[in-house]
């Protein structure tokens, strides 16, 4: 997140493009209390947001504190490896939580994904976040916030977000960040895009990529890669559409 995009750095254009969906209410970035991420409190500082800080690997407890501090109503997750992140798409899926928030408890546009890899978005009910917080046991729940509850249909209310051009990326355009490579592609992806517009769409990027293929698979290698391949045995409610070899990619 501290490394060079732009002006700035990765964490600063994505703070700009969060900052852009009109339905983002609060935003506050929630890192850990290690030294090391002082220089993330800095970044959000200057960019007007504000910090929490918390327990370095239960992310559970930390967004939950989070909320709890603020007091909030409904919780919105978006994991920091999505820097080119849509403000529509975060549009998209709160709206689609809040048009049935008396019917539902948990929206995303994760299960199954379509959106191509780097657009994750979740939004649930503070009670709802708060149960997991109180029942999660397992370590994978705890470091990633929300399997308790998208894990258990039949105790949760839960909806996905499907991506409106009807085509599944999910697997063949990959600008999530986790891997050297993948920073290559979104230097490559900002720097075509945006200087004409920083707040360029998913789809701009998409168009991007199908234009300049030796760019897409710059990563290809990753594609598919996540941690649910470690868990597959303790997940099963999961709808996550795989390639074959995606288990088998490191």
């Amino acid at each position: 997140m501290l490394r060079p995009l732009g002006a700035g750095s990765v964490l600063d254009f994505m703070l700009t493009r969060v900052k852009a969906s009109r339905l983002a209410g609060t935003i506050v970035v929630a890192t850990t209390t290690n030294v090391e991420d002082d220089a993330i409190e800095v970044i959000a500082s200057r960019s007007g947001v504000p910090c929490f800080r918390g327990h370095p690997t239960d992310l559970l407890d930390r967004h939950y504190q989070t909320a709890l501090l603020l007091g909030a109503a409904h919780v919105v997750k978006i994991p920091s490896d999505c820097p080119l992140i849509d403000p529509s798409v975060i549009n998209a899926v709160i709206a689609a939580y809040l048009a049935r928030r008396s019917q539902l408890d948990f929206v995303s546009n994760l299960h199954p994904p379509t959106h191509p890899d780097g657009n994750d978005v979740e939004i649930m009910s503070f009670a709802t976040l708060e149960t997991a917080w109180r029942e999660s046991i397992r370590p994978f729940e705890r470091e990633h916030t929300t399997p308790f509850i998208w894990n258990r249909p039949d105790r949760f209310r839960i909806a996905n977000v499907a991506w409106n051009a009807r085509r599944d990326c999910s697997f063949s355009h990959r600008v999530v960040l986790d891997y050297p490579a993948d920073y290559d592609v979104i230097c490559d992806v900002h720097a075509a895009l945006a200087a004409r517009d920083p707040l360029f769409s998913v789809e701009d990027v998409v168009r991007y990529l199908d234009s300049h293929p030796h760019v897409r698979d710059r990563n290809a290698a990753h594609r598919g890669v996540s941690w649910y391949r470690d868990h597959l045995d303790e997940l099963p409610a999961l709808s996550m559409r795989r390639r074959p070899d995606a288990a088998r990619a490191s």
